[in-house]
């Protein structure tokens, strides 16, 4: 089982991902941040999971449209480990980051 560290910039997009959707009154807030926790915590038994993207990357989606997510990671056989690097909204334009 692989091990998941997540960089220091990945708190940050979290908070902004749980401001924008307390400032839009969004429903089930604490819900959908469990999603998106309970999604990466997928990436243990199954690093390979998500799309290549280059530059030894990958995107894991997590859900779909307006509750939609993206999680930019490189995966490191060596050492059986995930390295969560970023996470945004599918509707925001890039990562905020590495």
């Amino acid at each position: 089982m692989a091990r998941v560290e997540l960089a220091s910039e990945v708190g940050a997009d979290l908070d902004r991902i749980l401001d924008h959707l307390q400032r839009h009154e969004a429903e089930h807030v604490a819900a959908r941040l469990r999603e998106i926790i309970a999604a990466v915590d997928v990436l243990r038994t199954n690093p390979l999971i998500g799309r290549p993207t280059g530059n030894d990357k990958r995107e894991l989606v997590i859900g779909r449209g307006s509750r939609g997510y993206v999680a930019l990671y490189r995966y490191v056989t060596g050492i059986d480990t995930v390295f969560v690097l970023a996470v945004r909204a599918q509707r925001e334009a890039g990562f905020a980051g590495p």
